[in-house]
Parts: structure tokens; C-alpha cells; sequence
């Protein structure tokens, strides 16, 4: 395999992560717009808060490992993003918050930005 077939690999490699991540933040955005509209059982709402919860700790997990090879600087403040989404996710699933706007605002910035 030639340097530039590997490259292009590599490459195509990062933009479909990019793709799943993009996906799997859309997922949890339909998730928290469900429970905006109030379309949702506690079930559902349950489920959704854990999904979300769940999507971020693997990106914060992801960025915290040392091979990660976003910038430090960028990589430290998407893992401040990360656990205030867990956090705010936690707390309407405590009932302790009822406000998912600013949940689904900040899912669908980092989304947008990939």
C-alpha cells in the first residue's frame, strides 16, 4: 500500500467517525426534542436522558485518551461540554431541571460543528 492510499484511508476513516458521530448526536437530539414536546412516557424519558448520557461519557472517555489527536485546548473544553451535558442530563432525570432546551441547543452545536 502507497503513503497516499493510506492517507486517503485514514482520511475516509475520520470523516465516517465523523459521520457516526453525527448520527448518534442526531439520535439523542430527536431523543430530547421527544421530551421537550412532551410526546413521552417516563420510559421514554428515562431511556433518552440514559442514551444521552451514555453517547457523551464515550466522547469524554474517547477525549481524555492520550492518542486522541484533536488540540489539547479543544479536547479539554468539549470534555467541560461533556460533563455538563451529563450533569444537566442527570438532573431532569432527577427531576431537579425541567429545561432540556439548552441540552438540545449544545447537542446540536457540537453536532453541527463536526
Amino acid at each position: 500500500m502507497t503513503f497516499e492510499a493510506y492517507e486517503s484511508v485514514v482520511d475516509e476513516s475520520g470523516y465516517e467517525a465523523r459521520g457516526r458521530e453525527r448520527q448518534a448526536l442526531s439520535l439523542g437530539i430527536d431523543r430530547l426534542e421527544r421530551i421537550q414536546s412532551d410526546r413521552f412516557s417516563l420510559e421514554d424519558l428515562v431511556e433518552s436522558l440514559l442514551y444521552v448520557r451514555r453517547l457523551w461519557t464515550i466522547f469524554i472517555e474517547d477525549l481524555a485518551h492520550p492518542e486522541n489527536g484533536l488540540p489539547e485546548k479543544l479536547r479539554a473544553d468539549i470534555i467541560s461540554i461533556g460533563l455538563w451535558v451529563v450533569k444537566e442530563a442527570d438532573r431532569l432525570r432527577e427531576e431537579k431541571s425541567n429545561d432540556v432546551i439548552q441540552l438540545i441547543e449544545i447537542n446540536r452545536l457540537i453536532r453541527d460543528a463536526l
